[in-house]
């Protein structure tokens, strides 16, 4: 079975600022590694279509989406909070990268492809149900896991996030008692750290692990092993969805943790375990950060390695 690749070019367009991390030459970095790697040869390349409005607003609040479409810029720049911006060509961009879980979902559950990942910009998981916050301004792996219970009918999915910052966006939607019994979100991160959250989580849908500075891949799999599996078994979700982000590399300034690839490569394969135990095999990711060029391209094509079985 193959292994869809979803991207667009309008989500190289988005720019929020000259010297801003978060910018188009970290999506240039990991196409440019999937084809100097050939990975690109080994998956199925889809282009990303919009997000609809009804998508958007099955995670967020309707009046936030609503106030997204109507002050989107036309020229310059929209500021909406002292880390996010929106150029003239953020708003597309923003509608394809959600619209790339729509689509990877659907691709999965059609059987067209086992798995997907999502190479999409701007990144999601800190975006909460009512304000854009870090980078974010739609919850890309939110809007996906809503699309496959809701036009998909499954009855659990699981949510993970290996990013180095908690995703508190994903947690805000996920932890109210419409998802709660649905959704299961697991992930460690950094802390403290921004976004200063995720370490007191009480909701018993929610597996946060908090990881000390300067945590290396040996903490990361304690928590892959004695933390997430044995919550992600107990679930047994029909889908999982991936929040990819690689700034928990050793190499990646604006964190402090320490991973390598191997990790990234040896989690993927844990999750797809558990997929296949419960899931059928189908699994949905979705990029989120990594600031070091050189090493969230290495990261992603192992991650991606990992979902093809090479």
């Amino acid at each position: 079975m193959a292994t869809a690749y979803i991207t667009h070019p309008d989500c190289l367009r988005h720019d929020m600022g000259e010297g801003h991390p978060e910018c188009p030459d970290r999506l240039h970095a990991v196409n440019d590694s999937m084809r100097a790697s050939g990975m690109l040869d080994l998956v199925h390349c889809l282009e990303a279509p919009m997000a609809s409005a009804a998508e958007l607003k099955r995670v967020h609040r309707p009046e936030y989406v609503d106030l997204i479409f109507a002050n989107a810029p036309s020229e310059g720049y929209l500021q909406l909070d002292p880390d996010t911006a929106m150029n003239p060509f953020s708003m597309n961009a923003a509608l394809r990268a959600a619209g790339a879980g729509v689509a990877a979902v659907d691709r999965v559950m059609s059987g067209e492809v086992q798995n997907a990942f999502c190479a999409v910009r701007p990144c999601g998981h800190h975006a909460t149900r009512a304000r854009s916050m870090g980078f974010c301004i739609f919850n890309n792996i939110g809007v996906a896991a809503a699309h496959a219970l809701v036009a998909h009918g499954l009855e659990r999915v699981a949510v993970i996030d290996f990013d180095v910052h908690h995703g508190n966006g994903t947690e805000d939607m996920f932890d109210a008692d419409e998802w709660s019994e649905r959704v299961m979100m697991a992930s460690f991160f950094q802390h403290p750290f921004y976004p200063y959250s995720g370490s007191d989580t009480r909701a018993p849908n929610m597996v946060n692990v908090p990881l000390a500075q300067g945590s290396d891949g040996k903490a990361a799999r304690k928590a892959v092993l004695e933390r997430w599996l044995p919550a992600l078994d107990d679930w047994a979700p029909q889908m999982i969805l991936i929040s990819a982000g690689f700034d928990a590399h050793r190499e990646d300034l604006l964190g402090g943790l320490a991973l390598v690839e191997a990790d990234y490569a040896w989690i993927t394969r844990e999750l797809m375990q558990v997929a296949d135990r419960h899931a059928g095999g189908r699994v949905v990711s979705m990029l989120e950060g990594g600031y070091n060029l050189s090493a969230l391209g290495r990261s992603a094509v192992a991650h991606v390695r990992a979902l093809t079985g090479n």
